[in-house]
Protein backbone atom coordinates (compact mmCIF):
# COMPACT_ATOMS: atom_id res chain seq x y z
CA UNK A 1 0.00 0.00 0.00
CA UNK A 2 1.11 3.51 -0.64
CA UNK A 3 1.59 5.75 2.37
CA UNK A 4 -0.41 8.80 1.31
CA UNK A 5 0.24 10.75 4.50
CA UNK A 6 4.00 10.77 3.98
CA UNK A 7 3.84 11.89 0.37
CA UNK A 8 4.67 15.56 -0.25
CA UNK A 9 3.02 17.08 -3.31
CA UNK A 10 5.39 18.33 -5.97
CA UNK A 11 5.31 22.06 -6.45
CA UNK A 12 3.11 22.88 -9.41
CA UNK A 13 3.54 25.74 -11.83
CA UNK A 14 1.00 27.83 -9.99
CA UNK A 15 2.96 27.60 -6.74
CA UNK A 16 6.22 28.34 -8.52
CA UNK A 17 4.69 31.36 -10.22
CA UNK A 18 3.36 32.66 -6.92
CA UNK A 19 6.82 32.48 -5.39
CA UNK A 20 8.76 33.92 -8.33
CA UNK A 21 6.38 36.73 -9.32
CA UNK A 22 7.69 40.13 -8.16
CA UNK A 23 5.38 42.30 -6.08
CA UNK A 24 3.07 44.40 -8.21
CA UNK A 25 4.06 48.05 -8.33
CA UNK A 26 1.40 50.70 -8.11
CA UNK A 27 1.58 54.26 -9.36
CA UNK A 28 1.55 56.96 -6.67
CA UNK A 29 -1.65 58.96 -6.42
CA UNK A 30 0.05 62.28 -7.17
CA UNK A 31 1.37 60.94 -10.47
CA UNK A 32 -2.08 59.72 -11.50
CA UNK A 33 -3.50 63.16 -10.64
CA UNK A 34 -0.84 64.96 -12.71
CA UNK A 35 -1.48 62.69 -15.69
CA UNK A 36 -5.23 63.24 -15.41
CA UNK A 37 -4.86 67.05 -15.29
CA UNK A 38 -2.39 67.01 -18.19
CA UNK A 39 -4.75 64.95 -20.35
CA UNK A 40 -7.69 67.25 -19.61
CA UNK A 41 -5.62 70.36 -20.46
CA UNK A 42 -4.33 68.73 -23.63
CA UNK A 43 -7.83 67.78 -24.78
CA UNK A 44 -9.05 71.29 -23.96
CA UNK A 45 -6.19 72.86 -25.94
CA UNK A 46 -6.87 70.60 -28.92
CA UNK A 47 -10.41 72.02 -29.05
CA UNK A 48 -8.94 75.48 -29.63
CA UNK A 49 -9.93 75.76 -33.36
CA UNK A 50 -13.57 75.16 -32.46
CA UNK A 51 -13.78 77.70 -29.60
CA UNK A 52 -15.11 81.22 -30.16
CA UNK A 53 -12.90 83.48 -27.96
CA UNK A 54 -15.93 85.55 -26.97
CA UNK A 55 -17.84 82.60 -25.55
CA UNK A 56 -14.96 80.37 -24.46
CA UNK A 57 -11.22 80.05 -24.11
CA UNK A 58 -8.39 77.53 -23.96
CA UNK A 59 -5.38 76.91 -21.66
CA UNK A 60 -2.73 78.77 -23.69
CA UNK A 61 -4.86 81.94 -23.79
CA UNK A 62 -5.49 81.66 -20.05
CA UNK A 63 -1.74 81.29 -19.46
CA UNK A 64 -1.03 84.46 -21.46
CA UNK A 65 -3.68 86.40 -19.52
CA UNK A 66 -2.25 85.02 -16.26
CA UNK A 67 1.26 86.26 -17.02
CA UNK A 68 -0.03 89.70 -17.97
CA UNK A 69 -1.97 90.04 -14.70
CA UNK A 70 0.85 88.61 -12.62
CA UNK A 71 3.40 90.94 -14.25
CA UNK A 72 1.28 94.02 -13.55
CA UNK A 73 0.80 93.07 -9.89
CA UNK A 74 -2.97 93.24 -10.28
CA UNK A 75 -3.47 89.53 -9.63
CA UNK A 76 -1.34 89.44 -6.47
CA UNK A 77 -3.13 92.45 -4.98
CA UNK A 78 -6.53 90.91 -5.77
CA UNK A 79 -5.55 87.56 -4.25
CA UNK A 80 -4.34 89.17 -1.03
CA UNK A 81 -7.51 91.26 -0.88
CA UNK A 82 -9.63 88.09 -1.17
CA UNK A 83 -7.61 85.99 1.27
CA UNK A 84 -7.81 88.44 4.17
CA UNK A 85 -11.57 88.07 4.89
CA UNK A 86 -11.38 84.40 3.88
CA UNK A 87 -8.75 83.62 6.52
CA UNK A 88 -10.54 85.54 9.29
CA UNK A 89 -13.97 84.10 8.52
CA UNK A 90 -12.75 80.51 8.16
CA UNK A 91 -10.65 80.59 11.34
CA UNK A 92 -13.59 82.02 13.29
CA UNK A 93 -15.81 79.23 11.95
CA UNK A 94 -13.32 76.59 13.11
CA UNK A 95 -12.80 78.18 16.53
CA UNK A 96 -16.56 78.41 17.18
CA UNK A 97 -17.87 75.45 15.16
CA UNK A 98 -15.74 72.67 16.69
CA UNK A 99 -16.47 73.47 20.38
CA UNK A 100 -20.14 74.07 19.56
CA UNK A 101 -20.39 70.68 17.82
CA UNK A 102 -18.68 68.96 20.75
CA UNK A 103 -21.08 70.62 23.16
CA UNK A 104 -24.20 69.70 21.17
CA UNK A 105 -23.08 66.12 20.61
CA UNK A 106 -22.01 65.49 24.19
CA UNK A 107 -24.85 66.99 26.20
CA UNK A 108 -28.49 66.14 25.58
CA UNK A 109 -29.77 69.48 26.89
CA UNK A 110 -27.48 71.39 24.50
CA UNK A 111 -28.62 69.24 21.60
CA UNK A 112 -32.28 69.85 22.40
CA UNK A 113 -31.69 73.58 22.88
CA UNK A 114 -29.22 74.50 20.13
CA UNK A 115 -29.29 71.60 17.67
CA UNK A 116 -32.49 72.70 15.93
CA UNK A 117 -30.98 76.12 15.12
CA UNK A 118 -27.80 74.58 13.71
CA UNK A 119 -29.81 72.23 11.49
CA UNK A 120 -32.07 75.07 10.33
CA UNK A 121 -29.10 77.35 9.70
CA UNK A 122 -27.40 74.73 7.54
CA UNK A 123 -30.54 74.29 5.41
CA UNK A 124 -31.24 78.02 5.09
CA UNK A 125 -30.11 79.71 1.84
CA UNK A 126 -27.54 82.03 3.39
CA UNK A 127 -27.13 83.98 0.14
CA UNK A 128 -30.58 85.41 0.82
CA UNK A 129 -29.19 86.99 3.99
CA UNK A 130 -26.50 88.97 2.16
CA UNK A 131 -28.66 92.11 1.67
CA UNK A 132 -29.56 92.05 5.36
CA UNK A 133 -25.92 91.60 6.37
CA UNK A 134 -24.99 94.53 4.15
CA UNK A 135 -27.65 96.61 5.89
CA UNK A 136 -26.21 95.68 9.30
CA UNK A 137 -22.47 95.68 8.60
CA UNK A 138 -22.02 97.87 5.54
CA UNK A 139 -20.04 97.04 2.42
CA UNK A 140 -16.56 96.64 3.87
CA UNK A 141 -14.39 93.98 5.45
CA UNK A 142 -16.79 93.00 8.25
CA UNK A 143 -19.64 91.89 6.00
CA UNK A 144 -17.31 89.69 3.93
CA UNK A 145 -16.03 88.01 7.08
CA UNK A 146 -19.61 87.47 8.26
CA UNK A 147 -20.68 85.82 4.98
CA UNK A 148 -17.67 83.49 4.94
CA UNK A 149 -18.12 82.70 8.63
CA UNK A 150 -21.80 81.79 8.30
CA UNK A 151 -21.30 79.58 5.26
CA UNK A 152 -18.37 77.75 6.88
CA UNK A 153 -19.71 77.35 10.41
CA UNK A 154 -22.50 74.84 9.92
CA UNK A 155 -20.62 72.05 8.07
CA UNK A 156 -17.93 72.09 10.77
CA UNK A 157 -20.45 72.13 13.62
CA UNK A 158 -22.69 69.40 12.20
CA UNK A 159 -19.81 67.07 11.33
CA UNK A 160 -18.36 67.47 14.81
CA UNK A 161 -21.78 66.86 16.31
CA UNK A 162 -22.24 63.64 14.31
CA UNK A 163 -18.73 62.55 15.20
CA UNK A 164 -19.46 62.84 18.92
CA UNK A 165 -22.68 60.87 18.46
CA UNK A 166 -20.71 58.11 16.69
CA UNK A 167 -18.21 57.59 19.52
CA UNK A 168 -18.68 54.04 20.91
CA UNK A 169 -20.41 54.07 24.26
CA UNK A 170 -17.87 51.54 25.58
CA UNK A 171 -15.08 54.12 25.34
CA UNK A 172 -17.05 56.61 27.42
CA UNK A 173 -17.90 53.91 29.96
CA UNK A 174 -14.18 53.15 30.36
CA UNK A 175 -13.55 56.79 31.24
CA UNK A 176 -16.43 56.79 33.71
CA UNK A 177 -15.14 53.61 35.33
CA UNK A 178 -11.96 55.49 36.16
CA UNK A 179 -14.09 58.30 37.67
CA UNK A 180 -12.94 60.76 35.00
CA UNK A 181 -14.86 64.06 35.00
CA UNK A 182 -16.83 65.13 31.93
CA UNK A 183 -14.22 67.60 30.67
CA UNK A 184 -11.50 64.92 30.81
CA UNK A 185 -13.72 62.43 28.94
CA UNK A 186 -14.45 65.11 26.35
CA UNK A 187 -10.78 66.04 25.90
CA UNK A 188 -9.09 62.63 26.20
CA UNK A 189 -11.68 60.24 24.70
CA UNK A 190 -14.34 62.00 22.63
CA UNK A 191 -12.15 64.59 20.88
CA UNK A 192 -9.55 62.09 19.51
CA UNK A 193 -12.33 59.73 18.37
CA UNK A 194 -14.11 62.61 16.64
CA UNK A 195 -11.08 63.95 14.75
CA UNK A 196 -11.91 62.25 11.40
CA UNK A 197 -15.37 63.83 11.45
CA UNK A 198 -13.91 67.22 12.36
CA UNK A 199 -11.41 67.04 9.50
CA UNK A 200 -14.18 66.04 7.08
CA UNK A 201 -16.14 69.09 8.25
CA UNK A 202 -13.11 71.32 7.69
CA UNK A 203 -12.77 70.02 4.14
CA UNK A 204 -16.44 70.66 3.40
CA UNK A 205 -16.16 74.10 4.94
CA UNK A 206 -13.21 75.00 2.69
CA UNK A 207 -15.38 74.67 -0.40
CA UNK A 208 -18.23 76.64 1.12
CA UNK A 209 -15.83 79.35 2.35
CA UNK A 210 -14.32 79.78 -1.13
CA UNK A 211 -17.81 80.11 -2.62
CA UNK A 212 -18.74 82.58 0.12
CA UNK A 213 -15.61 84.61 -0.61
CA UNK A 214 -16.68 85.11 -4.23
CA UNK A 215 -20.31 85.78 -3.27
CA UNK A 216 -19.18 88.42 -0.79
CA UNK A 217 -17.10 90.16 -3.46
CA UNK A 218 -19.97 90.07 -5.94
CA UNK A 219 -22.69 91.43 -3.65
CA UNK A 220 -20.70 93.84 -1.43
CA UNK A 221 -17.87 96.17 -2.41
CA UNK A 222 -16.54 94.68 -5.65
CA UNK A 223 -12.92 93.84 -4.95
CA UNK A 224 -10.38 91.02 -5.01
CA UNK A 225 -10.66 88.11 -7.43
CA UNK A 226 -14.40 88.69 -7.76
CA UNK A 227 -13.72 92.16 -9.17
CA UNK A 228 -11.43 90.68 -11.85
CA UNK A 229 -14.13 88.17 -12.81
CA UNK A 230 -16.81 90.85 -13.14
CA UNK A 231 -14.58 93.36 -14.98
CA UNK A 232 -13.24 90.79 -17.42
CA UNK A 233 -16.71 89.37 -18.12
CA UNK A 234 -18.07 92.85 -18.79
CA UNK A 235 -15.23 93.40 -21.28
CA UNK A 236 -15.90 90.02 -22.96
CA UNK A 237 -12.34 88.96 -22.07
CA UNK A 238 -13.06 85.28 -21.46
CA UNK A 239 -9.43 84.27 -20.96
CA UNK A 240 -8.95 86.88 -18.23
CA UNK A 241 -12.23 85.79 -16.64
CA UNK A 242 -10.95 82.23 -16.30
CA UNK A 243 -7.72 83.27 -14.55
CA UNK A 244 -9.27 84.07 -11.14
CA UNK A 245 -11.71 81.17 -11.53
CA UNK A 246 -8.85 78.70 -11.94
CA UNK A 247 -6.90 80.34 -9.10
CA UNK A 248 -9.92 79.86 -6.83
CA UNK A 249 -10.12 76.20 -7.84
CA UNK A 250 -6.40 75.69 -7.18
CA UNK A 251 -6.77 77.48 -3.85
CA UNK A 252 -9.57 75.14 -2.77
CA UNK A 253 -7.56 72.06 -3.79
CA UNK A 254 -4.48 73.33 -1.95
CA UNK A 255 -6.45 74.08 1.22
CA UNK A 256 -8.01 70.60 1.11
CA UNK A 257 -4.53 69.13 0.80
CA UNK A 258 -3.38 71.16 3.82
CA UNK A 259 -6.33 69.92 5.88
CA UNK A 260 -5.50 66.34 4.88
CA UNK A 261 -1.84 66.87 5.82
CA UNK A 262 -2.93 68.31 9.17
CA UNK A 263 -5.12 65.25 9.76
CA UNK A 264 -2.21 62.89 9.03
CA UNK A 265 -0.04 64.87 11.45
CA UNK A 266 -2.60 65.19 14.26
CA UNK A 267 -4.14 61.71 13.95
CA UNK A 268 -1.67 59.43 12.13
CA UNK A 269 -3.43 56.33 13.44
CA UNK A 270 -6.51 57.02 11.31
CA UNK A 271 -4.70 56.20 8.06
CA UNK A 272 -3.56 52.87 9.51
CA UNK A 273 -7.04 52.02 10.77
CA UNK A 274 -8.61 52.87 7.40
CA UNK A 275 -5.85 51.07 5.48
CA UNK A 276 -5.21 54.08 3.26
CA UNK A 277 -2.07 54.30 1.11
CA UNK A 278 0.25 57.13 2.03
CA UNK A 279 1.64 57.38 -1.49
Amino acid sequence: MVDVANQTPAPGPAGADAETLPPRRSFPSWLITIISVALVLLAWELCRPFINPIFGTYPSAIAVAFWKMAGSGKLTAALVDSLRPFAVGYVLAVVIGVPLGLLIGRFRVAEATIGIYVTAGYAMPLVALVPLLVLWLGLGFAVKVAIIFLMSLFPICINTWLGVAAVPKALIEVGKSFVAPDHVILRRIILPATLPYIMAGLRLAVGRAVVAMVIAEFFTSISGLGAIIITSANNFDTAATFVPILIIMVLAVALNFLVGAAERWIAPWQAEIAGRDQQ
